[in-house]
């Protein structure tokens, strides 16, 4: 299906984490199955270590380094998750970590990769604009860049979660993904299309600057204003240079649902309200694709519910019907 990541990687990787990350729980949704029709299970990668799937992709990039790269440590620009799991990950392995992000970085995020140990660079209104500063302490020190979605063994890291899908739900038809980049989508993606075709797999997004939908839509890699949203996780572009993600998604991906700010708020209520768990907006999308009915599913569907990083004070905010 792609001739530079193979399903073989996705295995490979699986047993390269081993005892790095946690193997998530998969719970069946009563609510959602009833407002649907059909069985809904949700995937509580929001339960993983660092509170995002993000420790599968950043732990298993690490681990494939070699020696000298890892010596002169690693660096990423991030909206906050990916930065996490790489600073708990570099601390893990004693390697040194630096993240850059943008203003829109919610401090809270911001605040746990300090508390990790990492080197913290807050630069500009973008993540555009913050990579301009991974490119320069790459040049001027020598770090090994490791990005968020667009490589290799990142994508290779996350696609894991689509081969714990299939131990756990074999009868699966349909999973909601998450999209920003692309690299959740990516890898799971060509993990369960290599199983079964006829899964359907259907990524989920914010409608305020999803880079990858407005990519998709071109035919080709663009640039996007990134917006404050409530899904904080899934801004940021693609790249120009893309070499991965938007050609996987383009030819593994069966459609992409965009979901409002409504939506995003009404879903974290709901996670909390029914299901008894607290998720970052980037986490709830695939709620709210099913509860807002902009998508209709039949038969067995799973929710990857990717991230639990959200501030608190919003959540409250949130859950009492204050914040929209």
């Amino acid at each position: 299906m792609t001739d530079d990541i193979r399903p073989i990687d996705i295995y490979r990787a699986r047993h390269r984490l081993r005892g790095h990350v946690l193997h998530t729980q998969l719970v069946r949704s009563p609510s959602l199955s009833e407002h649907t029709g059909g069985e809904v299970h949700l995937k509580l990668e929001c339960r993983q270590i660092t509170g995002s799937f993000k420790l599968r992709g950043a732990t298993n990039a690490l681990l494939c380094l070699d020696d000298d790269a890892r010596a002169r440590g690693v660096i990423a620009v991030s909206t906050g998750n990916h930065g996490r799991a790489l600073a708990y990950a570099a601390h893990q392995l004693g390697v040194r970590a630096v993240i850059c992000m943008s203003k829109l970085v919610p401090s809270n995020k911001v605040e746990a990769i300090r508390a990790l140990g990492a080197e913290v660079h807050i630069v500009g209104n973008s993540q555009d604009e913050a990579e301009v500063e991974v490119a320069r302490l790459i040049r001027d020190e020598g770090l090994t860049l490791l990005p968020p979605f667009d490589h290799a063994d990142i994508i290779a890291g996350q696609g894991t979660v689509g081969l714990e899908l299939l131990d756990d739900l074999p009868s699966l038809d349909t999973v909601l993904v998450p999209l920003s980049g692309g690299g959740l989508l990516a890898g799971v993606a060509l993990a369960l299309k290599r199983a079964s075709p006829q899964i359907r797999v259907i990524g989920v997004t914010m409608e305020r600057g999803c880079a990858m939908h407005a990519s998709l839509a071109a035919g080709k890699p663009v640039q996007v204003e990134e917006l404050e949203t409530l899904a904080d996780s899934l801004g940021g572009g693609i790249g120009l240079d893309n070499r991965y993600t938007f050609r996987m998604a383009q030819t593994l991906v069966d459609d992409v649902v965009l979901v409002t700010e409504e939506d995003i708020a009404a879903a974290i209520r709901h996670a909390y309200t029914k299901e008894q768990i607290i998720i970052e907006g980037s986490g709830s999308v695939g709620i709210a694709a099913l509860l807002s009915g902009r998508l209709k599913t039949t038969g067995t569907t799973a929710i990857l519910v990717s991230g639990a990083n959200i501030d608190m004070a919003l959540h409250r905010r949130i859950v009492c019907g204050m914040e929209t």
